[in-house]
This record gives structure tokens, C-alpha cells and sequence, in this order.
């Protein structure tokens, strides 16, 4: 599964695409499939994103899981204070 992911131009907040638009919450993302480019040039040209690009993931409980340590932190949250944390809940060691 790919989704794409960025940065909110407003407030710098990571971002996922939802299918008809963006969230902060990496469970919301769906797959974008081969459409995943057209997206972002597509949003990026609509400055409703800012260095957006494709994670791969993989199909969880909750919603998609990026396979990348890095994107998991950027869904994750800081991590040097947990209670500011957007989602508790997304593993942060590769299981």
C-alpha cells in the first residue's frame, strides 16, 4: 500500500491524504495507488501541501502503518515529549 504525506503549509503539521483531502492522523490516509504523483502535483500546484511524497505502508487495525521508522515517528508525533503526541499507539520500534 503507498500513501502520501507532507507538510500543512499553515500551521507545518505532518499531514496524510485522506482521498479528499488531508489529516493529521496517518490512520485516516488511504492507499493512492498509481494515482499517488498526480496527487501531489496536484495538491503541491494547490499549495494545500508542502513537500509532499509517497511512504509505503502496510494495512493495519487502526489504518495504514508506514514501513519506514521516520514515517512512523512523523505519524507518531515528538518524541522527546510524549504527551504531545498525535497517536500513542503506532509502534515505534519495528516489530
Amino acid at each position: 500500500m503507498i500513501i502520501a504525506t507532507g507538510n500543512d503549509l499553515g500551521s507545518g503539521d505532518v499531514i496524510w491524504w485522506t482521498g479528499n483531502g488531508w489529516s493529521r492522523h496517518v490512520g485516516e490516509a488511504v492507499d493512492v495507488g498509481d494515482e499517488g504523483e498526480a496527487i501531489i502535483a496536484r495538491e503541491s500546484a494547490a499549495r494545500r501541501v508542502n513537500v509532499a511524497y509517497l511512504v509505503e505502508a502496510d494495512a493495519g487495525p487502526n489504518g495504514p502503518l508506514p514501513q519506514h521508522i521516520k514515517e512512523r515517528i512523523r505519524a507518531s508525533g515528538p518524541t522527546v515529549r510524549t504527551d504531545l503526541a498525535i497517536n500513542t499507539d503506532i509502534p515505534i520500534v519495528k516489530a
